[in-house]
Formats: structure tokens, C-alpha cells, sequence
């Protein structure tokens, strides 16, 4: 078929993300492909073609290179994006493409953040589709299937053979057999364009740094937040992904449904394409009628106050501790602003903010505590990720009862986390600490909290 054009959209800090658009149909999707990609070259292997134009038969298919990867700006590997970035370049990219609303389709490490944006953006994401994937990569201990590299020893092996042997046809074929497509493993045209795609995809060391970001990827506390129609899907022997790992991601999303079909084929292309896109086609049109429940979403919340306001008010008497309320205030709206956050209260000399991404929330934090410094006071703040309910304007909910609990644990000039921002800003940069469990008061269970050491 004629090659399609291909755009960029720019995203707010300067970035050209490539994308495409493929078929007029009255519904949208956001394809979230995994790992390394680069959508020209898709279009060089027919099943790939077949498929995509079968799913473009009854949608409007939008697909595009992650920053760092295929025709997307590069960036240096130790600034690839975090699952809140990418969550960005996702919305510049329907932006971009005149796209208000879209199913959100992700397959294997698109799954990760798919269902974060969904969980998140309920107002841009209609539906939910993911395929092959997983939501918890970082080896957590209570989690059975989150160990995907081994032991730091082979983890290491493993990527120093891949960098040496990236996009070459001995490795290609390997990766074919081994997860890929194994039916196709003595395809020497299957073997040679995938080949030639790693290669014009990524470069061994971006391959690489990738791998790493995602290995710390854990996205489980966003699954029951998602309120949006959801269809899972499987191949029951899927190499990469297993069956009842899937299947347990199904059960934790409210209302979804979970088909699997035969095959080991992980690369959704490939295999029995036929039944798995008629799933897809009546799933869109069973959306085309649903609406999502908006007044629940995601989101990170933030608290903040003053320490020893009291003894500091009485030192310095009702005017002076007004006029440093003041100033405190200034300060606080503008980090606020400069990190995208909302203010939702002030309560004295304390903050609630809510943020769209943990990354920018616990920046805010940091950047407030920094900033009050030259007022001659401490702040401590303490940030958490979770559903809230928004009724006539005022957002509640658990979350916000967990994060003011945080808040009032941390010490001067401190920023602690729940256990669920941590897991969220694989590769934002930022550090944490162990600040070990703890009770919060009206809350259930014990909480472990991280204190944020750099980034």
C-alpha cells in the first residue's frame, strides 16, 4: 500500500514525536506499541500491513514513536521518558491529530502506560484495550510473575549480549523463535526485516537503556481505578506474558472482560489475526454507546505545611505572621503552576494540590520545600497516588485521606511517598530512600513510605 505520511506533534517541553494516522472510522485508538519502534518501517512486513488495515477498517488508528526511538527526537538514554512523559507525548499526539477521545490500545510495554492513561485521563480515554503485557516488571516479592530478568548477574549478561548483537539476523532470528513468533522462527523475510527494523528503531544502547527504565515499571495500583469500558486479551501460551498473569490483570479492573485465543505468538501481528481483531471490532462498537464515568480518575495528591507554625505566628505576631503567610502562598501557586499542579485547598498555612503525574507532584514538593527555605521557615509535604472522587467540584476519596497522612509524617523540609508513587516514576530520575511501615491514622493496613533523596 501507498506509505502513509508521517507528522510530528510537538509536545510541551519542545519534543517531535512522530506519528501516523491510518483510516477514517467513527471511533479513535491510540495504538501504544511496545518497547522500540518505528512506524515507517512497520509498513515493510504485510502482516503488520494486514492487520493494520483491518483494525483502520472501523476506526481511526493513530500510532507513533515514544521520544528516544524510530523517527521521534532522540534523547540522551539517561533522559528516556517515564511512564508520565510518555503519558504527555500520548495527549500532544491526539492533540495533534484532532483526536479528543480514543479507545487506548496497549500491547506488551504499551501496556504500562495505556493503563495508566486510562486510569488517569478518563476524559481523553473511552475504552481500554491491552495485549500481551504485564503491569508489574520491578521483581516485586508479592507479585508471581514480576521477576522477568533473573538476577542482577543475568540481567547484566543479558543486556551486554543484546547490545553486542542488536539488529543483526542471528539475534533477530533468536528473538523470533524464542517469544517473538516462533511458528515463524525459519521465516528468513520475517528474520530480515526485524532485523533491519531493531536497527532503524533504536540504537543497541537505547534498546538497552529502555530495557532497564522498564524493569522498575509497576503500575498495579492503577488497575482499579480504571472506569473505563476494558477488554483484555491473551494467547493462552504467550512466551513473554503468562496466561494467568493476564488473566489476574482482568480481575483487577472493574467490569473488564478477558478472551484468549491459541497460538505463542507475542507480537500481536503475527498469528491468529483474524479472531482476535473481530474481538476488537465488536468491542469498539460496544463503546461507540458507552460513556465513561468521569467523576472518578487517578491522580497524585499533595499536601504541604508549615513547620512549628504555631511557635513562629506567636514570634512574630498577627501582622508579620500574615505577611509571611502571604509570601508562603506566592511561592507555593507558583511551583504549583510551574508543575501543572491544581490547588484543591488552603487550610491556614497548608496545601492541597492535586497533579495528572506523580513525577511533577513529588517535584513540586521538592521545589516548594527549596524554595520556602528563604522566608526562614520549613515546610514538610508528603505525596500519594490514588482514585478520587470529584462531587460538585470537591475531590475526596481515600487518596487524599492517605496523603494527608503522609504529609503529617515527614520531617522538616521532607518529602515522603506511598509505596504507589515510588513504583510509578520508573525513570523520572528521582531517588528514594526506605522510610520504612508505618500506620496511618483512619487509614487501613500499614503503609510503607519512601523519603525522596534526589532527582
Amino acid at each position: 500500500m501507498e506509505r502513509l505520511e508521517t507528522r510530528y506533534a510537538k509536545t510541551a517541553d519542545g519534543v517531535n514525536i512522530a506519528y501516523q494516522v491510518v483510516g477514517e472510522g467513527p471511533i479513535e485508538i491510540l495504538f501504544v506499541l511496545g518497547w522500540v519502534t518505528h512506524i515507517e518501517r512497520l509498513w515493510d512486513q504485510p502482516r503488520i500491513v494486514r492487520f493494520l488495515q483491518r483494525l483502520a477498517s472501523f476506526s481511526r488508528v493513530m500510532i507513533f514513536d515514544k521520544r528516544g526511538v524510530g523517527l521521534s527526537d532522540r534523547v540522551p538514554e539517561d533522559r528516556l521518558p517515564s511512564l508520565e512523559v510518555r503519558m504527555d507525548d500520548a495527549r500532544a499526539v491526539m492533540d495533534a491529530a484532532g483526536s479528543g477521545r480514543a479507545i487506548v490500545f496497549g500491547h506488551s510495554e504499551g501496556g504500562p502506560m495505556a493503563t495508566l492513561f486510562a486510569a488517569t485521563y478518563p476524559e481523553r480515554a473511552i475504552g481500554l484495550i491491552l495485549f500481551g503485557t504485564s503491569v508489574c516488571w520491578n521483581g516485586a516479592p508479592d507479585y508471581p510473575w514480576g521477576n522477568r530478568y533473573g538476577t542482577p548477574e543475568e540481567s547484566t549478561a543479558f543486556a551486554e549480549e543484546r547490545e553486542r548483537r542488536w539488529g543483526t539476523k542471528s539475534y533477530a532470528a533468536e528473538y523470533i523463535a524464542e517469544s517473538f513468533a516462533p511458528p515463524l522462527a525459519d521465516d528468513d523475510e520475517t528474520i530480515t526485516w526485524l532485523a533491519d527494523y531493531m536497527r532503524n528503531a533504536a540504537s543497541p544502547g537505547a534498546a538497552n537503556a529502555f530495557a532497564r527504565m522498564n524493569s522498575a515499571i509497576d503500575v498495579r495500583s492503577a488497575l482499579p481505578a480504571i472506569h473505563v469500558p476494558t477488554l483484555v486479551l491473551a494467547r493462552d501460551d504467550d512466551l513473554d506474558f503468562d496466561f494467568d498473569e493476564t488473566k489476574w490483570i482482568a480481575d483487577q479492573i472493574r467490569g473488564a472482560r478477558f478472551v484468549s485465543f491459541p497460538g505463542n505468538e507475542h507480537y500481536i501481528f503475527f498469528g491468529n489475526q483474524d479472531d482476535l481483531l473481530g474481538e476488537i471490532e465488536r468491542f469498539v462498537a460496544e463503546v461507540r454507546s458507552d460513556e465513561a464515568d468521569l467523576d472518578r480518575t487517578l491522580a497524585t495528591v499533595m499536601f504541604t505545611d508549615i513547620v512549628d507554625s504555631t511557635a513562629t505566628a506567636a514570634e512574630l505576631g498577627d501582622k508579620g505572621w500574615r505577611e509571611l503567610v502571604e509570601r508562603h502562598h506566592g511561592l507555593v501557586r507558583a511551583m504549583l503552576g510551574r508543575f501543572r499542579g491544581h490547588e484543591v485547598d488552603t487550610a491556614g498555612d497548608g496545601f492541597f494540590a492535586t497533579f495528572d503525574g506523580p513525577a511533577r507532584g513529588v517535584r513540586c514538593a521538592q521545589a516548594i520545600c527549596g524554595a520556602v527555605s528563604d522566608l526562614g521557615i520549613e515546610v514538610r509535604a508528603g505525596v500519594h497516588t490514588g482514585e478520587v472522587e470529584t462531587i460538585a467540584g470537591k475531590v475526596g476519596g481515600i487518596a487524599v485521606n492517605v496523603g494527608a497522612r503522609i504529609a503529617s509524617l515527614a520531617h522538616p523540609s521532607e518529602v515522603l511517598v506511598s509505596h504507589t508513587v515510588q513504583g510509578l516514576v520508573a525513570g523520572s530520575g528521582l531517588e528514594f530512600e526506605d522510610a520504612g511501615e508505618h500506620e496511618l491514622k483512619g487509614v487501613p493496613d500499614r503503609w510503607h513510605l519512601y523519603r525522596v533523596v534526589s532527582g
